[in-house]
Protein backbone atom coordinates (compact mmCIF):
# COMPACT_ATOMS: atom_id res chain seq x y z
CA UNK A 1 0.00 0.00 0.00
CA UNK A 2 1.08 3.26 -1.02
CA UNK A 3 1.19 6.29 1.17
CA UNK A 4 1.01 9.80 0.26
CA UNK A 5 3.09 12.12 3.04
CA UNK A 6 4.06 15.40 2.07
CA UNK A 7 2.89 16.60 -1.53
CA UNK A 8 6.60 16.25 -2.68
CA UNK A 9 7.15 12.56 -0.88
CA UNK A 10 5.36 9.03 -1.11
CA UNK A 11 5.97 6.61 1.56
CA UNK A 12 5.66 2.46 0.66
CA UNK A 13 5.36 1.37 4.20
CA UNK A 14 5.46 -2.38 3.11
CA UNK A 15 5.48 -3.43 -0.64
CA UNK A 16 3.72 -6.59 -1.67
CA UNK A 17 5.61 -9.62 -0.06
CA UNK A 18 7.65 -7.47 2.58
CA UNK A 19 6.77 -7.73 6.26
CA UNK A 20 5.45 -4.58 7.43
CA UNK A 21 7.21 -2.62 10.93
CA UNK A 22 5.45 -0.23 12.50
CA UNK A 23 9.02 1.50 12.85
CA UNK A 24 9.67 2.68 9.43
CA UNK A 25 8.50 2.47 5.59
CA UNK A 26 10.37 0.42 3.44
CA UNK A 27 10.09 2.39 0.91
CA UNK A 28 10.62 6.34 0.36
CA UNK A 29 10.89 8.71 -2.66
CA UNK A 30 10.35 12.32 -3.68
CA UNK A 31 10.53 15.15 -5.76
CA UNK A 32 12.70 18.67 -5.01
CA UNK A 33 15.86 19.15 -3.18
CA UNK A 34 18.27 16.27 -1.30
CA UNK A 35 19.55 17.07 1.74
CA UNK A 36 22.64 15.21 3.48
CA UNK A 37 22.46 15.44 7.24
CA UNK A 38 26.08 14.58 8.69
CA UNK A 39 25.51 12.28 12.15
CA UNK A 40 24.33 13.90 14.86
CA UNK A 41 25.57 12.72 18.17
CA UNK A 42 24.54 13.88 21.79
CA UNK A 43 27.21 17.86 21.76
CA UNK A 44 25.06 20.73 22.67
CA UNK A 45 26.14 23.87 21.21
CA UNK A 46 29.63 24.04 23.03
CA UNK A 47 30.51 20.81 21.82
CA UNK A 48 29.91 19.29 25.27
CA UNK A 49 28.25 15.24 25.82
CA UNK A 50 24.83 15.49 26.52
CA UNK A 51 23.55 12.80 29.08
CA UNK A 52 26.60 10.89 29.54
CA UNK A 53 25.54 6.75 30.48
CA UNK A 54 21.73 7.94 29.49
CA UNK A 55 21.05 7.07 25.67
CA UNK A 56 17.52 8.76 26.62
CA UNK A 57 18.98 11.77 27.35
CA UNK A 58 21.66 11.41 24.52
CA UNK A 59 18.52 10.76 21.92
CA UNK A 60 17.04 13.41 22.89
CA UNK A 61 19.50 15.92 22.09
CA UNK A 62 20.83 13.90 19.04
CA UNK A 63 17.12 15.04 17.17
CA UNK A 64 17.32 18.49 18.42
CA UNK A 65 20.86 18.03 16.79
CA UNK A 66 18.53 16.88 13.75
CA UNK A 67 16.05 19.36 13.61
CA UNK A 68 18.21 22.53 13.79
CA UNK A 69 20.50 20.94 10.94
CA UNK A 70 17.32 20.23 8.98
CA UNK A 71 15.82 23.48 9.58
CA UNK A 72 19.44 24.93 8.11
CA UNK A 73 18.47 23.37 4.86
CA UNK A 74 14.85 24.56 5.02
CA UNK A 75 13.77 21.45 6.26
CA UNK A 76 11.79 19.42 8.65
CA UNK A 77 11.37 15.96 9.79
CA UNK A 78 8.57 15.76 7.61
CA UNK A 79 10.95 16.00 4.79
CA UNK A 80 12.96 13.25 6.07
CA UNK A 81 13.21 10.07 3.60
CA UNK A 82 16.07 7.94 5.06
CA UNK A 83 17.58 8.12 8.84
CA UNK A 84 20.47 5.55 9.91
CA UNK A 85 21.20 4.71 13.36
CA UNK A 86 24.43 4.13 14.87
CA UNK A 87 24.24 2.33 18.43
CA UNK A 88 27.03 0.83 20.80
CA UNK A 89 24.31 -1.33 22.23
CA UNK A 90 21.49 -2.55 20.10
CA UNK A 91 19.85 -2.10 23.89
CA UNK A 92 19.86 2.19 23.05
CA UNK A 93 17.61 1.53 20.22
CA UNK A 94 14.15 1.91 21.85
CA UNK A 95 15.61 5.05 23.62
CA UNK A 96 15.96 6.34 19.65
CA UNK A 97 12.51 5.15 19.03
CA UNK A 98 10.94 6.95 21.88
CA UNK A 99 12.70 10.30 20.88
CA UNK A 100 12.35 9.60 17.15
CA UNK A 101 8.38 9.13 17.51
CA UNK A 102 8.51 12.69 19.43
CA UNK A 103 9.54 14.01 16.62
CA UNK A 104 8.15 12.36 13.44
CA UNK A 105 4.40 11.21 13.07
CA UNK A 106 3.48 7.81 13.01
CA UNK A 107 2.24 8.50 9.29
CA UNK A 108 5.54 9.91 8.13
CA UNK A 109 7.95 7.63 8.98
CA UNK A 110 11.05 7.61 6.90
CA UNK A 111 13.00 4.39 5.31
CA UNK A 112 16.13 3.50 7.98
CA UNK A 113 18.81 1.50 9.17
CA UNK A 114 20.20 0.75 12.21
CA UNK A 115 23.75 -1.03 12.83
CA UNK A 116 25.50 -1.46 15.72
CA UNK A 117 29.30 -0.34 16.43
CA UNK A 118 31.99 -1.15 18.29
CA UNK A 119 32.76 2.62 19.26
CA UNK A 120 31.88 6.44 17.68
CA UNK A 121 34.30 9.11 18.33
CA UNK A 122 34.32 9.55 21.27
CA UNK A 123 33.68 6.95 24.15
CA UNK A 124 31.19 8.86 26.14
CA UNK A 125 29.19 8.71 23.37
CA UNK A 126 26.34 6.00 22.79
CA UNK A 127 24.54 7.18 19.32
CA UNK A 128 24.74 8.84 16.14
CA UNK A 129 21.61 9.39 13.86
CA UNK A 130 22.30 10.76 10.10
CA UNK A 131 19.55 11.46 7.68
CA UNK A 132 18.42 12.33 3.83
CA UNK A 133 15.62 14.32 3.41
CA UNK A 134 13.98 15.86 0.34
CA UNK A 135 12.86 19.69 0.09
CA UNK A 136 10.12 20.23 -1.80
CA UNK A 137 10.75 22.24 -5.21
CA UNK A 138 11.26 25.56 -4.97
CA UNK A 139 9.72 28.16 -7.27
CA UNK A 140 12.54 29.50 -9.78
CA UNK A 141 13.06 33.24 -8.82
CA UNK A 142 12.02 35.52 -12.00
CA UNK A 143 13.78 37.52 -14.13
CA UNK A 144 15.37 40.73 -12.25
CA UNK A 145 13.92 44.35 -13.06
CA UNK A 146 15.86 46.48 -15.30
CA UNK A 147 16.87 49.35 -13.18
CA UNK A 148 15.19 52.72 -13.89
CA UNK A 149 17.18 55.96 -14.50
CA UNK A 150 17.42 56.74 -11.01
CA UNK A 151 18.70 53.19 -9.89
CA UNK A 152 22.12 53.23 -12.34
Amino acid sequence: MITPGTSHLTRVPAPEGVAPSPQYSHVVWGTGTFVAVSGQCALDEKGEVVGVGDAAAQARQVFDNLRRCLAAAGAGFDDVVKLTYFVTDMAHLPALREARAAALTADRLPASSAVQVSALFRPELLLEVEAFAIVPPRPEPGPRPEPGPDQA
